[in-house]
């Protein structure tokens, strides 16, 4: 029971935290599951089931504010979902999914950092080709899915960086990102998941609570630079251990 309850308080602080950004916290999750050493059978669905969660709440706060494009959403969802689905249905052998999930890992700590140090000003913003939106949204979704995360933590990066949307828009459109691309991601695993852990329950209701507080103190223009920091390390730390651990030592 005390696991259960470490578990618990750790997934409530990876939702609060990431959804302070718009993001649901998958890779989060994934670095939690991770560094306690959970089966890799069980982390891709648990991951997808808590990330559609968390980017519900935060989808639903962030667009009631007005932190959203639908023109640019559309785009991406139009190839990132079917693309989702499709890596969903791809099982992994645990010792490849654990090199992908720690190349995700820590990848995903860098561009968390690039994501939460650059800057933007609102007169720069352009429009985005359509056609580079498809593109990019092709190789986020299958990605998401294969890894059972929902690639807000790529999204975002990209949309700052190309000046196709404000930090806070980018949230906005990131979380409903994340919500679609998960639930995509789930469906097509549906058929393969041998293992879903029997406290699941608990970590909902956890994730759940983080996600209302996170999301409220994003949209209300919360300092992120020490979360940042902090994400950065243990995603940073997860990474490594999926690759220097658990797939280079063990292969």
């Amino acid at each position: 029971m005390e696991n259960v309850l470490l578990i618990s308080f750790l997934f409530f602080l990876v939702a609060a935290l990431y959804s302070t950004v718009g993001h649901a916290g998958a890779s989060g999750y994934l670095a939690v599951m991770g560094l306690l050493s959970f089966s890799p059978e069980s982390i891709k669905p648990t991951s997808l089931v808590l990330n559609i969660m968390v980017a519900l709440i935060a989808s639903i706060k962030f667009i009631r504010e007005g932190y959203f494009d639908r023109k640019i959403f559309k785009t991406f969802v139009f190839t990132s979902v079917p693309m989702a689905y499709l890596g969903g249905s791809v099982t992994l052998s645990p010792t490849y999914f654990k090199l992908f999930a720690g190349l995700f890992l820590i990848i995903s700590a860098v561009m968390l950092l690039i994501r939460n140090t650059i800057k933007i000003k609102t007169a720069t913003i352009k429009p985005m080709p359509q056609f580079k939106g498809w593109i990019i949204g092709v190789f986020i979704g299958f990605f998401s899915g294969l890894i059972g995360v929902g690639g807000g933590i790529f999204l975002s990066p990209v949309l700052i960086l190309s000046n196709w949307a404000d930090i806070q828009k980018a949230s906005g459109i990131a979380a409903l990102f994340i919500l679609f691309n998960s639930v995509a991601g789930l469906i097509g695993h549906l058929s393969s998941i041998k293992e879903l852990d029997g406290n699941v329950g608990y970590w909902l209701l956890s994730v759940t609570l983080g996600g209302f507080i996170g999301s409220y103190l994003g949209t209300n223009k919360f300092n992120k630079r020490l979360i940042t920091i902090f994400l950065f390390l243990v995603l940073l730390s997860a990474g490594i251990k999926f690759i220097l651990f658990d797939f280079i030592f063990k292969t």
